[in-house]
């Protein structure tokens, strides 16, 4: 088994910046790679961005150049610097999990609230 909890959202205005940081316990050297994920209102779940084991990264085309990933392996944390942020990227943010055996854990998720 793996936890993840994640903290960091929040209301913020159109064009500052938040921090989503998601803390990983349990099984945690069955982890893979880590991702973030939103879901809008209305809309599907979405992939944000991934981090792999090794440190290699990934970006939705709608966020690249405005977030990044970063891993720290010593505390088991993904954070998720997001830059620029604009009423669209409003969604609830959830940490993800994969394990080497294909295996996907979930965070509860963290509301991020942009306003214009």
């Amino acid at each position: 088994q793996v936890q993840l909890v994640e903290s960091g959202g929040g209301l913020v205005q159109a064009g500052g910046s938040l921090r989503l940081s998601c803390a990983a316990s349990g099984r945690i050297f069955s982890i893979n790679a880590m991702r973030w994920y939103r879901q809008a209102p209305g809309k599907q779940r979405e992939a944000v961005a991934g981090i792999t084991r090794a440190g290699s990264t990934n970006y939705a085309d709608s966020v690249k150049g405005r977030f990044t990933i970063s891993r720290d392996n010593a505390k088991n944390t993904v954070d998720l610097q997001m830059n620029s942020l604009k009423p669209e990227d409003t969604a609830i943010y959830f940490c993800n999990a994969l394990t080497i055996t294909e295996y996907d854990y979930w965070g509860q998720g963290t509301q991020v609230t942009v306003s214009s």
